[in-house]
């Protein structure tokens, strides 16, 4: 194994290059083009979870118009599926010139700050070499994700080793599955679950669904309108873009207001979407009728209601239950009924990864990310030039990348103003004996994979400015007006 003798520096590193990283890298190209960048990616390729992800029919949750950004216009269906996101990201890459920014294969182990240097040391290892590398910056935008990426997550049942079948988490799911011919149980009720389902079912001999409790969704066709009315009327692309990007909003904005306000008519609401491809006789109490409020946990959109199409047809049913056990054949429910299988597939959600697992110290200390406590969920107190992108759950994650990245661009610009080379957001006179809390409220957003990692998540504090408020809404109008001189901000 070779090392590297000398570190390269950069004024800013992205850590990242999937739909955040791409996206940071962008701004900071075009907003602030004489700092020097470097865009660091463990994978072999850009993507991220969209690279990664390789299970059957995945795809976009939520619509591209918002989900991709303000300023590459989304010229085909609202949902995409995982090859046409990889376009678009490709495309944008290609446009501005970022593929030579950009260092594949490379996996960060240490992260440290020095007071004393003004910068950040970090240790590499080539995954395609195994060279180990160091590369120093005056700046850390983390862009990586919020899950781990090499394994799902799925629960140790009693019994798993006993299964004579396959077990297939869809974060690895294997290029030689066949399916055809085979009884199948697919368990979870979220995204995922929705997508892979009417993806394999017209293979499988039959595929049940297991639920512990049902889901929320929204089936609808996969067109908007305004788009489709606009380009008859050739409007261009980017004025397209734009007006049904704010149209989105409105309407997002309205259903994450009723959520809370008004929450058993946005139930009835979502509930008669699912029954009219039901029908009347179905059991929606059992099957689709959650036990929490609108909005709670992230509401998955169904193209073109093909899920349903499914149950529909008879080629997938569902079960409402809980698992006692796997079996020999299958998986035996705590009803007492026992589903045979020859292939389960554990769609359970995903381990939350907090900044990417890399170690990270400030002066030679450890930092401990959850004894620190967020600045609007991507700063941290004392941890100098660092910023976490981590988007939305009730609205597409993109949009938060546009409006760091301004905000970022911004603060770079403002920190050579002053002639500081650091800058680290500290609590205020007054704010010193606040009340801290979990990352975020339960009672706000309460999805498994976060309530299982809140122990490693950063504080919260009782004032808006010290926690990640989830509201898209209130962040666009508040962060491009934000004092970077008000006192959370401590510049040396």
């Amino acid at each position: 194994m070779s090392v590297s003798r000398k570190p390269q520096h950069f004024d800013v590193i992205v850590v990242g290059a999937g739909i955040s990283g791409i996206g940071s890298a962008y701004h900071l190209r075009h907003q602030c083009p004489g700092k020097s960048l470097l865009v660091l990616e463990e994978m072999e390729s850009f993507g991220g979870t969209w690279l990664t992800h390789t299970y059957p029919g995945v795809r976009s949750d939520s619509d591209l118009y918002t989900f991709g950004y303000r300023f590459k216009p989304w010229t085909k269906a609202p949902i995409a599926s995982a090859e046409e996101i990889l376009h678009y990201l490709g495309e944008v890459i290609f446009e501005n010139d970022l593929d030579r920014h950009i260092r594949y294969n490379h996996h960060i182990s240490a992260a440290n700050w020095s007071s004393k240097d003004k910068q950040w040391s970090l240790e590499c290892t080539r995954k395609d070499t195994g060279e180990t590398v160091h590369f120093t910056t005056n700046f850390l935008w983390m862009c990586q994700g919020y899950y781990e990426h090499a394994k799902g997550y799925t629960p140790e049942w009693e019994g798993m080793d006993k299964f004579r079948g396959q077990i297939v988490h869809p974060q690895n799911w294997p290029d030689d599955l066949d399916l055809t011919g085979k009884e199948a149980v697919l368990i979870g009720s979220g995204a995922t679950a929705a997508t892979v389902a009417p993806a394999i079912a017209p293979d499988c001999k039959h595929l049940t669904m297991l639920q512990r409790s049902p889901t929320y969704f929204i089936p609808d066709y996969n067109a908007n309108d305004l788009a489709d009315t606009l380009r008859d009327l050739e409007v261009d692309e980017t004025w397209i873009h734009e007006i049904v990007r704010r149209q989105v909003l409105a309407k997002m904005a309205e259903f994450t207001h009723l959520s809370v306000e008004q929450p058993e008519l946005v139930r009835d609401e979502l509930l008669a979407g699912v029954r009219a491809f039901l029908g009347p006789e179905y059991d929606m109490e059992k099957h689709f009728t959650p036990r929490y409020r609108p909005w709670q946990q992230r509401v998955a959109f169904v193209p073109d209601g093909d899920l349903f199409k499914g149950i529909s047809s008879g080629k997938v049913s569902m079960a409402t239950d809980e698992i006692d056990c796997f079996t020999e054949k299958g998986i035996r429910l705590k009803s007492g009924e026992e589903l045979e299988a020859d292939v389960i597939i554990t769609a359970t959600g995903f381990n939350l990864c907090v900044l990417g697992g890399i170690h990270f110290s400030v002066d030679g200390e450890p930092v401990d990310f959850s004894k620190t406590v967020t600045y609007r969920g991507m700063m941290f107190t004392g941890v100098p030039n660092l910023v976490w992108v981590f988007g939305y759950f009730r609205a597409s994650w993109t949009l938060r990348v546009d409006i760091v990245g301004d905000l970022v661009c911004r603060l770079l610009t403002h920190m050579k103003k002053k002639h500081a080379r650091s800058v680290e957001v500290a609590f205020p006179p007054g704010d010193e004996d606040m009340e801290l809390l979990p990352w975020m409220d339960a009672d706000n957003f309460n999805p498994g994979y976060l309530q299982r990692s809140m122990h490693l998540m950063p504080k919260r504090g009782s004032k808006p400015e010290w926690q990640h408020t989830q509201d898209y809404w209130t962040e666009r109008e508040e962060l491009p007006r934000l004092d970077l001189d008000s006192p959370e901000f401590v510049y040396k």
